[in-house]
């Protein structure tokens, strides 16, 4: 490992910055999708008569695919060739979009998400394996860092490009755009990413593989259910229990195979397992007030879907800004308290959103969020991919990512239901609170519901906010005993 990170470090590849810029690309058409069909919902409600349930699933079956094949899809990554990962989900992701564009039913059209979210497992985790690969220890975090505000970026951007195409087009358009830019993508990808993959030529660990699916599709599964039916559910209970129970099938024979999928030493490092835990952490809170803000923004403040976006974006702006910046500031400051400094920074932010009745404080907090995750996040992606060999970094990308999906999904269900908790019990007698839009057409006080929603939302982003301090804790325990 040590004689590779040298080499890695004399001889830099010459189209790296090139290469980023394609690696970039490739993650940000993904990242858009997933908040422009927040913003295309209504149309497509519409345009397809389609049910809520039926909305559920055009959601639910992207972050199933997704979070149920990262695992196998980054260790097929180290085996078969990244730049052939990345070129296999970028077709994949390009052409399950045409098709949802054009779908006819909702039927179709989950069908068609569900092939988008393989063709997103697929090319995430070589978007930061082949990274990895090309800069030495000394630009690796000025790239993580560009990378990171990217994904960011294409968050906020998402809403905006979003509401603008709704306002002008049909809403099939939100998935048409990704095929040029996948087509783009290919091209870039096919004339400049170098291919590489694990030297070792290791056996297929298909029960590896099967179990991980089974587990992991199980517990999202079971996440995805807490909104409608709630934690002390048969429907939450059974597949969650089916999910924990095939996990540790799973890491007992990821122990005793001889050629596991993936090598659970990985955890023993500290360095790794902070940086994982922070992450896991991170997203849950930010994910679920991130999420939660959206609907503040538009059912309280009164902002349309375009407006919102735009409104979102000084987070990006704040992260790409810091992550450019601020790096020599990090690298003195060492992995431990710069992961400790940025969390805080991003808690803190949390904070300000859960006091934001109007927009200013608003503004506040997620220019905060952005300039703690831009301190944070390359530190904690270097510590990841630094404490792993080279060659397993497809594997070490995709199990970050599961576990950063999942607790997102966790963020998003827990906070959610304590807004909802909340919420009901904040509004008067009689008026509905399955939802904040149901609530404001019951013909109740719009200035009632609206407290009521902001009272819930303040309690939910303060649970996250602890989440995400915690995660700098931990994360910076564990990267000083490293």
């Amino acid at each position: 490992m040590t004689s590779t990170t040298e080499k890695a470090v004399v001889h830099p590849h010459p189209q790296r910055w090139a290469v980023l810029g394609v690696l970039c690309l490739s993650v940000m058409v993904v990242v858009l999708d997933n908040t422009v069909l927040n913003v295309a919902i209504p149309s497509i409600s519409t345009g397809l008569g389609a049910s809520t349930a039926d909305i559920q699933w055009m959601i639910n079956a992207y972050s199933l695919a997704l979070a149920g094949l990262l695992l196998t899809t980054g260790a097929w990554s180290d085996r078969f060739g990244r730049k052939r990962a990345l070129l296999a989900g970028l077709a994949l992701f390009g052409a399950g979009s045409a098709v949802a564009a054009y779908a006819g039913s909702s039927e179709a059209l989950i069908a068609a998400r569900g092939f988008m979210g393989v063709g997103a497992a697929m090319l995430m985790p070589g978007t930061l394996a082949v990274l990895m690969q090309l800069f030495d220890e000394k630009e690796r975090p000025k790239a993580i860092g560009i990378w990171a505000a990217v994904t960011s970026l294409g968050f906020a951007a998402g809403p905006v490009i979003g509401g603008a195409l709704i306002k002008h087009f049909w809403w099939g358009s939100v998935f048409l755009i990704n095929v040029p830019v996948a087509i783009l993508a290919v091209a870039a990808v096919a004339a400049l990413v170098p291919e590489s993959k694990d030297p070792t030529v290791r056996k297929p660990d298909v029960l590896g593989s099967i179990l991980s699916i089974i587990g992991m599709v199980s517990i999202v599964y079971a996440v995805i259910e807490v909104p409608e039916h709630g934690f002390g559910s048969l429907e939450f209970g059974v597949p969650v229990a089916l999910g924990l129970v095939t996990m540790t099938g799973f890491a007992l024979w990821e122990r005793h195979t001889a050629e596991p999928m993936l090598d659970l030493g990985f955890f023993q490092d500290r360095r790794f397992t902070g940086a994982v835990a922070s992450g896991v952490l991170a997203a849950f809170g930010m994910a679920g007030s991130l999420f939660l803000l959206t609907q503040h923004l538009q059912g309280v403040l009164g902002y349309s879907p375009l407006e919102a976006g735009l409104r979102v974006a000084p987070m990006a702006i704040a992260l790409l800004v810091t992550s450019n910046t601020l790096g020599q500031l990090v690298l003195k400051l060492g992995a431990s308290k710069a992961m400790l400094l940025g969390m805080t920074i991003v808690a803190a932010g949390v904070v300000l959103l859960s006091i934001g009745t109007t927009y200013p404080p608003t503004l506040a907090g997620l220019i905060l969020i952005g300039v703690g995750v831009g301190v944070a996040q390359p530190v904690a992606v270097n510590a990841l991919m630094g404490s792993i060999p080279p060659e397993r970094a497809g594997i070490a990308s995709g199990l970050s990512s599961t576990l950063t999906e999942l607790g997102s999904s966790f963020g998003i269900a827990v906070l959610g239901a304590l807004l909802s908790a909340r919420f009901a019990a904040s509004l008067p007698d009689g008026v509905p609170s399955r939802s904040l839009s149901e609530a404001l057409h019951s013909g109740a006080d719009i200035t009632v519901v609206r407290d009521a929603f902001s009272n819930g939302m303040s309690v939910s982003l303060l649970f996250g906010a602890l989440a995400v301090f915690l995660g700098g804790v931990v994360a910076s325990v564990l990267l000083r005993r490293a």
